[in-house]
């Protein structure tokens, strides 16, 4: 498991993990004591809160895989700043996201060579939880990324 966590991001520390039926629920938190403030760049190592973020990651075997991510809100130390908490970031995952890069890679390769719905009953069965719109978004959004800008 520890190599897994490691793969995904370096700065991840493997705390543990627990099988609950199909699932595997593996725990991390972050090894940083630092933080830089995304808007200014201040480093900062004043905690304002903890919640667990839940990240959906591709499967190992036949169990589909949970990350629980001990996650912290920081505060911005400096004063001119116009951010005044910001949470952690991961570069594995999108600042919203619920799912993996890799996984989300993966729902739109399958997704791309059959119907939303057949795409997401397959899934289903094996890879991840979603419907067949979470398909189409997540196919909308990388065709969006690669599309050049309009000026």
């Amino acid at each position: 498991m520890k190599e897994i966590i490691r793969m995904l991001d370096k700065n991840l520390k493997y705390e543990g993990y627990k099988i609950k039926d199909d699932e595997i629920h593996i725990q991390v938190k972050s090894k940083k004591k630092t933080l830089n403030c995304p808007e200014c760049g201040e480093k900062t190592k004043k905690i304002h809160s903890r919640y667990i973020r839940r990240v959906q990651d591709l499967p190992i075997g036949d169990k589909k895989v949970y990350i629980k991510i001990a996650s912290r809100k920081m505060s911005c130390r400096n004063a001119k700043c116009l951010r005044k908490t910001f949470a952690e970031s991961y570069g594995f995952v999108d600042a919203n996201g619920v799912k993996t890069r890799r996984l989300e890679a993966e729902i739109v390769s399958i997704g791309m060579n059959m119907s939303s719905q057949a795409a997401a009953e397959l899934l289903n069965s094996s890879t991840a939880k979603i419907c067949g719109r979470t398909v189409r978004n997540l196919i909308k959004k990388t065709e969006q990324s690669k599309s050049p800008e309009r000026v």
